[in-house]
């Protein structure tokens, strides 16, 4: 039984990579510190004999015992409203943190998959993205501790691999969604459908007009799998280009969810917020046979069951 360390084993996306991989027969090493994960996305595999879970810091040395054939490195804060309160954390697990997941992969001779991130592109002048666009990045601004940070694991990544012959993949990751999303997490899915099933106003900034592109989260997985398995070790973008303006998005919530005191509330536009975010994935198409699957309306259907039911309990406990 093949075996693979996932830090941010708790958050979103390294609850689902968990799943995948014990459903593929892998020995599941997950990691977290909590700072933004929940263990409850991940307690039903306590009880397997194949998972076991670390509750560790990774900015600190990581230790694990035994051989390790994968890691795949997901640990980070990864929504504007975390990275804007802990930019300090966000900046420190992208530089200490990937550079000791790289110890290790060097120290058992594992391939690693990085987690990178659509948000080195910036604001980007290029659209839609393609991996050879080097970005239009402010270092100094509010997004710039995530920004940078991923800026510099894609860098510490590319030296190990060249340096020290360490396998490594990288993914640039595009706007995802899905179950297990934080209600309150900052991102705009959550917040939409939250804020429709509540019947309050679904916060627009600037006029809407600028444009997201949404990857359910099974058709991104599906692309981190093939691309771990993969011989290619340049980034790798994966996600959905069907583009569609966040106006045009958050009346698709409110038709969706149906409560007639939804609404939508203009606010001021953030600073540095991307106009513009598509990915181009004839890469990915190229070299792992890839392309999203699930359609924006089925992806956006399961998610409104999933946070029915969160919404539902925040609101008992209250």
């Amino acid at each position: 039984m093949k075996r693979v360390l996932i830090t941010g084993a708790a958050g979103f996306l390294g609850s689902h990579l968990c799943d995948r991989f014990i459903k593929e027969g892998y020995h599941v090493i997950g990691m977290d510190n909590l700072l933004t994960g929940d263990l409850v996305n991940i307690e039903h595999l306590f009880p397997l004999a194949e998972f076991e879970f670390y509750y560790h810091d990774i900015t600190k040395f990581i230790h694990i015992p035994g051989d390790l054939d994968y890691i795949l490195h997901f640990a980070s804060p990864a929504s504007p409203i975390d990275y804007l309160k802990m930019p300090i954390q966000t900046l420190k697990v992208g530089a200490l943190g990937t550079h000791n997941v790289m110890g290790v992969a060097k120290a058992k001779n594992a391939r690693v998959l990085v987690a990178s991130t659509s948000e080195v592109y910036g604001d980007p002048l290029v659209h839609p993205q393609t991996e050879d666009y080097w970005g239009n990045v402010n270092p100094i601004g509010p997004r710039g501790c995530y920004d940078e940070a991923k800026r510099f694991l894609e860098a510490i990544t590319t030296a190990y691999n060249t340096f020290h012959g360490v396998e490594t993949r990288m993914i640039r990751i595009f706007n995802t969604y899905g179950p297990r999303m934080r209600v309150n997490d900052g991102r705009v899915l959550p917040a939409f459908f939250s804020q429709a099933i509540r019947g309050e106003g679904l916060t627009v900034f600037g006029d809407g007009s600028q444009t997201r592109a949404f990857c359910y989260v099974d058709d991104l997985v599906e692309g981190i799998y093939r691309l771990l398995l993969s011989d290619y070790d340049g980034p790798v973008n994966i996600g959905n280009p069907d583009e569609i303006s966040i106006l045009d998005f958050a009346k698709e919530v409110i038709a969706m969810v149906g409560n007639p005191d939804a609404h939508i509330v203009h606010k001021g536009l953030p600073k540095d917020d991307p106009k513009v975010r598509q990915p181009n994935i004839t890469l990915a198409k190229k070299v792992l046979g890839w392309e999203p699957k699930v359609s924006r309306a089925e992806g956006m259907r399961r998610s409104y069951e999933y946070f029915k039911k969160v919404v539902k309990v925040e609101a008992e406990a209250v």
